[in-house]
């Protein structure tokens, strides 16, 4: 009754019965209206929404999904378990066409590259480019002979590999994984380097030393999207382990490692069992210096095995290979191999980080740079980034922006740039919680409305559409080219992907057969199946909305 009063008080005979009839269709399509906000930030108003709410093809939509959550899946279980927020507005009008606990906290999983590979073109530019350089402090004489120690100076540039631009449909090498290195090395040569009288030294200082961010777990460290994040990314800071039988009984299996100078970085505990034996290894964490551990058996019949690992000491892996690659082309080095490391973070003791922004010119000193490498634009770094979801390269640009814009090249640095980049994206305060810049941190929540507010956001800046052309597209590449295949969705689909543990993500754009323009978030957390049967699920809400939503007449005439 008090409800009926507040509605009745100061209106119309005729209001009322509007009322009536808002609140039958209300009960059709509950999900998408009652109680929520109506748009996204500065878009349409809660009138819009309504009457958006009410087409028919929404109403279809609604039905559609109410019957994909509602589904048995293989273990008996319902989709319902799960716990889902989802959010579809239209791009242009900004009104919520679907939305369910749009405004509840999720873990993104890999979703959270969106904010990073946004914040990243917004403040840097798509024409950034990363520099990376051999140098020294020392000179050189006329004989080629360096008095003092060769640098490796790295910047964050996240492709010291042999990987292949511009991506096209899936990510490709050419060459031995040292190749730039080895680029670098015949510059020195070429300038006249000899010899070097002092040590061949990594130095990745330009990030303070913090390989981790916090939230990442145990779990994640022996495994490549776990890499370490160092300014010298070599080989996407990852190593491969080549395992195969030995050649006679009582032989130990043969193992080969590349890049070759990453071989001491872990430990190797392997046996040959008799023929009938099965092989049985693993990765062990172990307390020890080298905290990776190869263990097991393998049988004389097994085939070749491989298996990629994060390295362990990357600064000094990239700094070995590089001795290597000079003393191949006739360069001789008196020392041997060292690292230089930033100081780690500093922080109060509260534990807030403090952002003290590096003295410039003080780091800089008076270097001569025998060889130079320059990156790719940045552009094609996000588009690695996003397309493959390399979690290093995300981690990367987030402290590239906090050392660009803020000083310090930490990942608090970076998440103090972002707070700005989200408040100017309309982004609520406190509806965006990172730790890190790839999503891989149990700590990260978001919320579908936000996603939604950053991708209507960035489709309009003027970087806006080079952004949307570095999602994955359903159906044709990076990790959408095996979903959706031959469906409604295929090829009308760009959007961020997101795995972990009880968690599956989808974010990003869709063009429906109907001629809409959509930016949808979908979100499912607490799958008991690890998002095994929730990936299909999700992907079938993202094809009934390309098959089901259709613009009206008034939106087509205005595209």
């Amino acid at each position: 009754m008090i409800v009926f009063r507040t509605l009745m008080r100061g209106r119309t005979c005729s209001r009322w019965a509007a009322v009536i009839l808002c609140l039958t269709v209300g009960t059709i399509c509950a999900h998408a209206i009652a109680g929520r906000k109506s748009s996204l930030p500065g878009m349409a108003d809660a009138n819009g929404t309504a009457r958006s709410a009410m087409r028919p093809d929404v109403l279809q939509l609604q039905a559609r999904i109410d019957s994909l959550l509602g589904e048995v899946l293989p273990d008996g279980s319902h989709s319902q378990r799960g716990y889902w927020g989802i959010l579809i507005a239209d791009r242009d009008t900004g009104e919520t066409l679907y939305s369910q606990n749009e405004d509840h906290f999720f873990t993104p999983a890999s979703n959270g590259k969106l904010f990073t590979t946004a914040l990243a073109l917004a403040l840097l530019g798509p024409d950034y480019r990363f520099r990376t350089t051999l140098e020294s402090k020392g000179t050189m004489g006329s004989d080629g002979r360096l008095g003092g120690d060769l640098l490796l100076v790295g910047r964050g540039d996240p492709d010291l590999s042999n990987r292949k631009f511009p991506y096209d449909k899936k990510s490709d090498t050419d060459g031995p994984v040292d190749k730039i290195l080895a680029e670098m090395a015949d510059a020195a040569v070429a300038k006249g380097l000899k010899e070097i009288d002092g040590d061949v030294v990594g130095d990745d200082s330009y990030f303070p030393y913090d390989p981790y961010p916090e939230g990442w777990s145990v779990g994640d460290l022996f495994f490549r999207f776990g890499a370490p994040v160092s300014a010298i990314a070599f080989n996407d800071n990852t190593l491969s382990v080549e395992m195969r039988p030995g050649a006679s009984p009582g032989e130990p299996p043969a193992i080969a490692v590349e890049p070759a100078a990453a071989a001491d970085t872990f430990g190797v505990e392997l046996a040959m069992v008799s023929a009938g034996d099965k092989s049985d290894f693993a990765v062990v964490r172990q307390p020890a210096t080298n905290f990776l551990l190869l263990r097991g058996t393998i049988s004389p019949g097994h085939a070749r095995m491989r298996i990629d690992l994060a390295m362990p000491d990357p600064v000094k892996t990239a700094a070995g290979e590089l001795k290597g690659l000079l003393e191949a082309r006739g360069v001789r080095v008196r020392g041997g191999i060292r690292v230089q490391h930033g100081a780690p973070p500093r922080t109060t003791a509260n534990g807030e980080p403090i952002l003290t922004p590096v003295d410039a010119a003080a780091v800089a000193g008076n270097s001569t740079v025998l060889a130079e490498h320059v990156s790719q634009p940045l552009i094609e770094i996000v588009r690695i980034t996003n397309k493959v979801s390399q979690n290093l390269h995300a981690e990367l640009l987030l402290r590239t922006v906090g050392r660009e814009k803020v000083g310090a090249g930490s990942t608090a640095a970076g998440l103090e740039a972002e707070k700005d980049f989200l408040k100017g994206a309309g982004i609520a305060d406190g509806d965006v919680v990172l730790s890190d810049g790839s999503g891989l941190s149990r700590d990260d929540l978001v919320t579908p409305r936000a996603v939604g507010a950053l991708l209507n956001y960035a489709v309009k800046q003027p970087w806006g559409a080079a952004f949307v052309s570095t999602l994955p597209v359903a159906g044709v590449d990076g990790t959408l080219e095996n979903r959706m295949k031959n469906s409604a969705a295929t090829g009308f689909i760009e959007a961020k992907t997101g795995a972990a543990d009880h968690a599956r993500a989808l974010s990003g754009y869709a063009t429906t057969r109907g001629g809409e323009y959509l930016v949808f978030s979908i979100f499912v957390n607490n799958n008991a199946q690890h998002g095994t049967d929730a990936t299909g699920t999700l992907d079938a809400i993202a094809t009934a909305m390309t098959e089901t939503l259709g613009a009206t007449a008034a939106a087509k005439s205005r595209r």
